[in-house]
């Protein structure tokens, strides 16, 4: 039974069972790597709004989610060592958090900016087969 979800600054690690796991394991498998050379860490809330303001020291705004790569492979360089992180993810994509962590609201990249004004065309419907089954009848593609 997988552990309760506990909500972090990193949401997409938010996930007690990781639907990406099966591709990890596969990875290995035909790599033929052994699953216990996968190392760990954690790095708590704090420590993740700390090393965002750090990165923006150095001229670089990160996402929770990049801060905490970074600041697991810094923790782990030896003096003597050089380390690269690669982010994957812009910070608008945690934006509300990124912006309460500078007290400040950054702006969005101007391609992102422009579609973040146009409307949004969601709707909300119970969880309710039919209801379903009637709205999409009556809105045919």
């Amino acid at each position: 039974m997988p552990n309760q979800t506990i909500a972090t600054l990193s949401n997409p690690m938010d996930v007690s069972q990781p639907n990406n796991w099966l591709r990890i394991e596969t990875l290995f498998q035909h790599q033929k790597w052994e699953l216990d050379e996968l190392s760990h860490r954690v790095v708590d809330d704090r420590m993740t709004e700390k090393t965002v303001q750090q990165l923006a020291s150095k001229s670089y705004i990160s996402d929770p989610h990049s801060a905490v790569a970074y600041r697991i492979l810094r923790d782990q360089l030896e003096d003597d060592e050089y380390g690269l992180f690669l982010s994957t993810a812009h910070p608008a994509k945690f934006k509300q958090s990124v912006d309460r962590i500078f007290g400040k609201t950054l702006p969005l990249p101007a391609a992102l900016a422009k579609q973040a004004n146009l409307p949004i065309f969601a709707h909300q419907l119970p969880a309710d087969f039919a209801l379903l089954r009637k709205f999409l009848f009556m809105h045919p593609t």
